[in-house]
């Protein structure tokens, strides 16, 4: 299909896009329709009742996609007369297009066009979710900068603080950095976090931040003080992870 005919079809079925008054997005079902190359209501219906049927089976509640609607219409008379209709979400248009005629240059469109956005959607999600991940292992190493600086200012050194944060993973994973490698098949020489999930890393920032906070309201003044708390909050925070799953 040539591109500039994608774009005059892209244009065409964005631009009979609507929105309610709570700003959610549909299109009528008269008009997707003719979008799709279907000249007879009756025909469009039938691909419609296959589309809901697939909603069904995705597990989606069909009511929230397919809303029936009546729609005002001019007579040649100059009168009016109220014709059925449905208001279709961007779901709703994507199952009818599945669910059409692909030899229909309309349909084959629609097809392609939803497999795009859907794509799309796919790539702008993963792009939020690395970069939230991102953010959290940088959040991740302050934090334990800033633990490994209040363990020197605190008691004197901190030559111990690989072994106190090993010691946090062991209470936090229920099995020591060794294991936890193996398991995420991590390399020997790359740190743990680099490998770990986003709520991994929020979990193991939340345990050392409450370590930051009681090693200073309590003036903890030595290593095993603050080794002792870090492993008691991994092991609270395991607790709550543990609960929630």
């Amino acid at each position: 299909m040539q591109n500039d005919l994608i774009h005059i079809m892209t244009e065409s079925f964005e631009g009979h896009a609507q929105e309610t008054e709570n700003g959610v997005e549909y299109w009528l079902a008269r008009d997707v329709q003719h979008l799709l190359g279907y000249t007879k209501w009756g025909n469009f219906l039938n691909v419609t009742s296959k589309a809901k049927t697939a909603c069904e089976l995705s597990e989606h509640t069909i009511s929230n996609h397919f809303a029936d609607v009546g729609k005002m219409v001019e007579l040649g008379s100059g009168s009016q007369r109220e014709i059925s209709d449905i208001m279709l979400t961007r779901y709703a248009c994507y199952l009818i297009a599945q669910n059409g005629d692909p030899a229909k240059q309309e349909i084959a469109f629609a097809q392609t066009y939803f497999a795009m956005q859907t794509r799309k959607a796919e790539l702008i999600e993963q792009r939020l979710l690395e970069t939230e991940r991102i953010v959290a292992r940088k959040k991740l190493t302050d934090t334990e900068k800033e633990l490994s600086d209040i363990i020197y200012e605190q008691s004197g050194g901190n030559q111990n603080f690989a072994l106190i944060r090993s010691k946090g993973d062991r209470a936090l994973f229920g099995k020591n950095t060794k294991a936890m490698k193996a398991q995420w098949r991590v390399p020997d020489n790359r740190p743990l976090a680099d490998f770990a999930p986003t709520i991994i890393l929020k979990a193991k920032d939340f345990a050392t931040e409450i370590t930051i906070h009681n090693a200073r309201e309590q003036n903890m003044d030595s290593e095993k003080q603050i080794s002792g708390e870090h492993v008691t909050n991994n092991q609270a925070v395991r607790q709550i992870k543990i609960q929630m799953a």
